[in-house]
């Protein structure tokens, strides 16, 4: 099978941007790619770092509208919260998909070269299906993070588990592309793609965790075929919807007039413990600030 995919950038302009690209991306919606974009830019600026963002998912544009979100938070109350430089894309009018496709590259690389600038990170939010833009995406990335639910529906993004040999898996075109990606950035710039799948946390019966155990054998399999790491994502909660409203994060609930409740210590770990196991630069020995 031949996978196309937009190359890295290879201009002495572009080898010299120092930003580090963190990706959230898969091809499946529901899985919570733009919560989790949100927190960790958040968490980022936490730990002192200027953050840029970028939503590619102009349709639903989730994270561009939690963004705005924040900063009517901050007009309104005058809330002493830090937010991510914010860059709009507009994908390419052209009908012609050729033209089309270099015109959306081309508004990427010109984007991520301008928060590149003034940021130390960028984190992308890219939407769930196929697409150039997000293909473009994933080859820029330093860092992928792939959130699933724990299931086989969603891990039906990453591999295939054969009916009549449940220990035979083999990757999805997703993870085809992916592989290639990181091969192709590795031969052209000499720097690898950390890739990152995050297994979002769920409370089990008996029988969701006998099923829970099966997609993380079949997850344990295809990491050693294809070389993702696996670390714990977040759990559900109600609590990431209502912030939303308000463009906060858990991370802002101990600011000043706020107040971290009880019931939502054991979330902030799990984000914690997300950041942590990210195992992004610049943070050696660093204790975190939230």
């Amino acid at each position: 099978m031949t996978i196309e995919l937009p190359r890295p950038r290879l201009s002495p302009e572009a080898d010299a941007l120092s930003a580090h690209v963190i990706v959230v991306g898969n091809q499946k919606g529901g899985a919570g790619k733009s919560t989790i974009a949100m927190h960790l830019a958040v968490a980022l600026m936490r730990m002192g770092k200027r953050t840029g963002a970028l939503d590619l998912d102009v349709r639903q544009r989730t994270l561009t509208r939690y963004v705005e979100n924040r900063a009517a938070t901050i007009a309104a109350q005058g809330a002493n919260l830090a937010a991510p430089q914010m860059l709009d894309i507009g994908l390419s009018a052209s009908r012609d998909a050729d033209v089309a496709d270099m015109e959306d590259e081309a508004a990427l690389a010109v984007a991520m070269k301008r928060l590149a600038a003034t940021c130390d990170y960028i984190v992308i939010d890219v939407p769930a299906g196929d697409c150039h833009i997000s293909r473009a995406a994933h080859a820029e990335a330093d860092t992928l993070v792939t959130p699933m639910n724990d299931s086989f529906v969603d891990f039906d993004l990453l591999g295939a588990v054969s009916t009549g040999s449940p220990d035979e898996v083999r990757p999805s075109i997703y993870s085809e592309w992916v592989w290639e990606c990181r091969k192709r950035k590795a031969q052209a710039t000499g720097r690898a793609i950390d890739w990152v799948v995050l297994r979002n946390r769920t409370a089990t019966s008996r029988i969701e965790a006998k099923n829970k155990q099966a997609v993380g054998d079949a997850l344990k399999t295809l990491s050693g075929r294809i070389g993702f790491r696996i670390v714990p994502g977040l759990s559900e909660r109600v609590i990431f919807r209502e912030l939303f409203l308000q463009g906060l994060t858990l991370l802002d609930l101990d600011r000043e007039g706020g107040g971290l409740k009880m019931t939502h210590l054991a979330a902030r770990q799990e984000l914690r413990d997300l950041f942590i196991a990210l195992k992004l630069p610049g943070f050696e020995g660093e204790a975190l600030r939230f």
